[in-house]
């Protein structure tokens, strides 16, 4: 894994990400593929759901989907481990259990379960990878969909195979399907860290080209402003 991303050692690491990003486009960013929408995937009439993705660090993912239009609110947090170990300085030796994770708010009238998990995979995270993602290795970075009900892991699984089997990656899927647990929000100073941030090095570096990769790829689902 590489340093922390907020203590001393994130601070760090931001630095050295600082030193490379003007040589860093929108094109660079990880597994950017234009994934076709999800073909189970049925309609809610509820104006609200809720939706826990895990997809590397949580910073960028976040400020991904807070930028989705029909997203009501997005979370950083964790998910998979105990109420003990749910905080930020406990996760990084990869045995809490937790993943850094969001908890995402949405109008399924707006966006779809499917949807989300298109933009997950087309732009967020590369479904190809196990415990790592970008520059950050370990089991809290993983990848991961934890369903909130039997409809959305139908859809989960359904899009899984989907893509695994369309051969967009030229890789096998990896993605674990997660019984939720409890999702545990994390601290406040990870909290709509991309939007408070937008010069942090390791956002410049690794979150800002996913944002810029959901622009160019699906238009149409971009919100001008972040979700609350």
């Amino acid at each position: 894994m590489t340093a922390p991303r907020s203590l001393p050692g994130r601070i760090l690491a931001a630095f050295a990400a600082a030193a490379i990003v003007a040589q860093c486009t929108p094109a660079q960013a990880e597994s950017v593929v234009k994934l076709p929408a999800a073909a189970v995937d049925p309609s809610v009439k509820a104006k609200r759901a809720t939706a826990v993705l895990a997809g590397g660090c949580f910073w960028g993912v976040e400020g991904v989907f807070s930028r989705v239009k029909g997203v009501i609110s997005v979370e950083s947090g964790y998910h998979g481990g105990s109420a003990a170990t749910a905080r930020y300085e406990l996760t990084h030796d990869g045995k809490s259990g937790h993943a850094e994770a969001v908890r995402i708010v949405y109008d399924p009238t707006q966006v779809s379960y499917g949807t989300l998990l298109r933009v997950l995979f087309s732009v967020v995270a590369d479904p190809t990878l196990k415990n790592r993602q970008g520059p950050d290795v370990g089991s809290q970075y993983r990848a991961a969909i934890v369903p909130m009900d039997a409809a959305q892991r139908r859809v989960a699984t359904s899009y899984l195979a989907q893509i695994g089997k369309g051969g967009f990656f030229g890789r096998p899927i990896v993605v674990p399907v997660e019984s939720y647990k409890r999702f545990y929000p994390a601290e406040a100073n990870h909290q709509d860290f991309m939007r408070r941030n937008p010069t942090n090095g390791y956002i410049t570096r690794w979150d800002a080209p996913k944002l810029a990769a959901l622009k160019r790829l699906y238009p149409t689902l971009v919100r001008t402003t972040y979700a609350p």
